[in-house]
């Protein structure tokens, strides 16, 4: 088929990797404008665009769609689908209606559950025992289609965001590739009105770890939020991120170190801190953490 895609960051690059590989035609690769980053502040471009130009393919990256040049241009290529999945711009329902078979999107989530922009962060803070990936028929509304196909994966109980980011990712790729190969034979799905909750987009004022909930949920949000913006606490006045964590054994005031390897009291049992990372050092396991910040039994956080 001849597909326009349209992505920007890594979750991305493997479908458009999936798509090359399967033998569709690229018309062109839409993505968002290279930003500026690192210490010199120079523009980078997004994994997406850095990714197309080395497999030989034509990228734009408009700074919006909603202008009669840019939606010309992006009929003009006459694509027959275009397939979305973290683009980052909404896309008017004339670029909805110009390919022969609309858009599709790569969502990654059960929908109608997470709905919005972080299904993968909400889905882990939220302690669901499974997620997955929906290729949804887009329309106007706010990952409100049909969809066409699914896949359902467990949660694992240490699993982080990275973790599942990349999991999800793949299996993304492997689904929209086995709905291109038969197109014909989807049948789309209207999405129950059941069941609908919307997965916001993450605020670092949520990244606190509050020491006087229950273990169940400062473990979910340690998972949830790493490696960005990466849940914290602080000690003597430094801020530590904890960038993995498991539910432990144990007891004691909230926020109170019981033991090595790093196990810390909640309002009810206890979390043990796998990876950290001080300010302006990199992540460690707990026991190299350990060896230069000390943190003796009592301690409190």
């Amino acid at each position: 088929m001849r597909v326009v895609f349209m992505g920007t960051p890594d979750f991305s690059v493997p479908v458009l990797e999936a798509l090359v590989d399967a033998g569709h035609d690229i018309a062109c690769v839409y993505c968002q404008p290279p930003r500026p980053a690192g210490r010199g502040k120079k523009e980078r471009p997004s994994p997406v665009e850095a990714r197309a130009r080395t497999l030989g393919l034509e990228v734009r990256h408009p700074v919006s769609l909603r202008t009669q040049d840019a939606q010309a241009e992006f009929a003009a290529l006459e694509a027959d689908v275009a397939v979305v999945v973290a683009y980052g711009l909404i896309l008017a329902q004339t670029i909805l209606d110009a390919p022969a078979r609309g858009c599709l999107n790569i969502h990654a989530s059960l929908l109608p559950r997470w709905r919005g922009a972080a299904p993968i962060h909400r889905a882990i803070m939220a302690g669901d025992a499974e997620t997955g990936v929906c290729i949804m028929q887009m329309e106007a509304g706010l990952d409100t289609g049909p969809v066409l196909l699914r896949e359902a994966t467990p949660i694992g109980a240490e699993e982080t965001t990275a973790d599942l980011h990349d999991r999800l990712s793949t299996l993304g790729a492997a689904l929209i590739v086995r709905a291109l190969a038969a197109p014909d034979a989807l049948v789309p799905e209207p999405q129950p009105e059941e069941g609908v909750t919307y997965a916001a987009k993450i605020d670092k004022s949520e990244a606190r770890i509050d020491w006087t909930v229950p273990a169940t949920e400062a473990d979910r949000l340690i998972r949830g939020l790493s490696p960005f913006p990466g849940a914290w606490t602080e000690h003597e006045g430094t801020r530590i991120k904890v960038l993995a964590s498991r539910l432990a054994d144990g007891d004691g005031a909230p926020g109170t170190v019981l033991s090595d390897p790093l196990r810390v009291a909640c309002g009810q049992g206890a979390v043990e801190l796998t990876r950290l990372q001080r300010a302006g050092k990199g992540a460690q396991p707990a026991d190299e953490f350990l060896r230069g910040w000390p943190l003796a039994n009592g301690t409190r956080f």
